[in-house]
C-alpha cells in the first residue's frame, strides 16, 4: 500500500493495519471504547463523522455488523477509509461516502447508527479553520444535534444508536436524543483511575424506546493513579473487544 506525504502505517487491535495521518485525529481511547460498547447482531451500520474509519474497521473484523457505511465530511479521510478497508481486506463490507451529516439522508435503513462526533462547539477555542484536527473536534460541520437528527432520520424504528461524548456535554447529548426520538437506554462514565472525575461518558439509545435509562458502573481506565497498569475491566475489553459483566450486556445485546 503507497503511502502519502506525511502518512505512517500503525498496527492495532485485532490484527488491524491502520493508515494514519498525524495531521488529524489518530487513534485513540475514545474509539476502542466505543467499538467495545455496541454489541453484536447489527447487519446495516452507519458511521457519522468516520476520520480513519477505524471504529467501523474494529466492527467489522469483530462480526458485530456484517457492513458499515462510513460517512466523512474530509475528502482526504474518504480516500484514507477506502484505502484503510482495503488493506484490511475489508473493502466489499466497508463503504465510504463523502458527506456532511447535516445533508445527509437514507431514512430507515440502518439498524445500527454510532459516532464519535466533534465535542467542542464552533465558538470557543483558538483553531485553524484549515486544520484537520479542527474540523475533527470542532462542530464546524454540524453540532451534536445535527449528529442526533442525521442518526434518527437513518435508523430504523428500534434502531440502536451509539456515542462516544465528553461528559461536560452530557447534558446537550440526552437533550439531542431525546428532542429526535431516541430514547437513552444505558450509559456508562469513563474514569481514568479511581481518584479522577469522569471524562468521559458511553451512551446507547433507541430511535422509538420507551423511558428506562441504565446507568451502569463507570468504567476505570488504570488501576493506578500513575497510569501503569489496566484496570480488569479495561483489560478485558482490550482482550475481548467487548466490555464484560456489570455493563448491561445481555446475551449479546443490551
Amino acid at each position: 500500500m503507497e503511502l502519502k506525504n506525511g502518512e505512517r502505517i500503525d498496527y492495532v487491535n485485532d490484527s488491524l493495519s491502520l493508515i494514519q495521518d498525524p495531521e488529524g485525529l489518530t487513534f485513540g481511547t475514545d474509539a476502542l471504547l466505543l467499538a467495545g460498547y455496541i454489541e453484536k447482531g447489527y447487519s446495516n451500520a452507519l458511521e457519522l463523522g468516520a476520520g480513519t474509519g477505524i471504529i467501523s474497521m474494529l466492527l467489522l473484523k469483530r462480526d458485530k455488523l456484517s457492513r458499515a457505511v462510513a460517512l466523512e465530511v474530509q475528502g482526504e479521510f474518504v480516500d484514507l477509509i477506502r484505502r484503510n478497508g482495503q488493506l484490511n481486506c475489508l473493502e466489499d463490507r466497508l463503504i465510504p461516502i463523502e458527506c456532511d451529516v447535516r445533508e445527509y439522508s437514507s431514512f430507515g435503513e440502518f439498524d445500527c447508527v454510532f459516532t464519535n462526533p466533534p465535542y467542542m462547539r464552533a465558538d470557543t477555542g483558538r483553531f485553524n479553520l484549515s486544520s484537520k484536527k479542527t474540523i475533527a473536534r470542532h462542530e464546524l460541520y454540524g453540532d451534536i444535534n445535527d449528529f442526533v437528527k442525521a442518526a434518527a432520520r437513518a435508523l430504523k424504528w428500534g434502531g440502536s444508536f451509539y456515542a462516544v461524548y465528553r461528559t461536560d456535554r452530557l447534558c446537550d447529548l440526552i437533550y439531542a436524543m431525546r428532542k429526535s426520538g431516541i430514547e437513552p437506554k444505558r450509559m456508562t462514565l469513563v474514569l481514568a483511575d479511581t481518584e479522577a472525575m469522569p471524562s468521559m461518558v458511553l451512551i446507547e439509545g433507541r430511535r422509538g424506546g420507551g423511558v428506562s435509562l441504565k446507568v451502569t458502573r463507570p468504567l476505570i481506565i488504570y488501576s493506578d493513579k500513575l497510569h501503569t497498569e489496566y484496570s480488569a475491566d479495561m483489560q478485558y475489553i482490550m482482550d475481548c473487544g467487548s466490555f464484560g459483566d456489570g455493563f448491561g450486556v445481555k446475551n449479546g445485546k443490551s
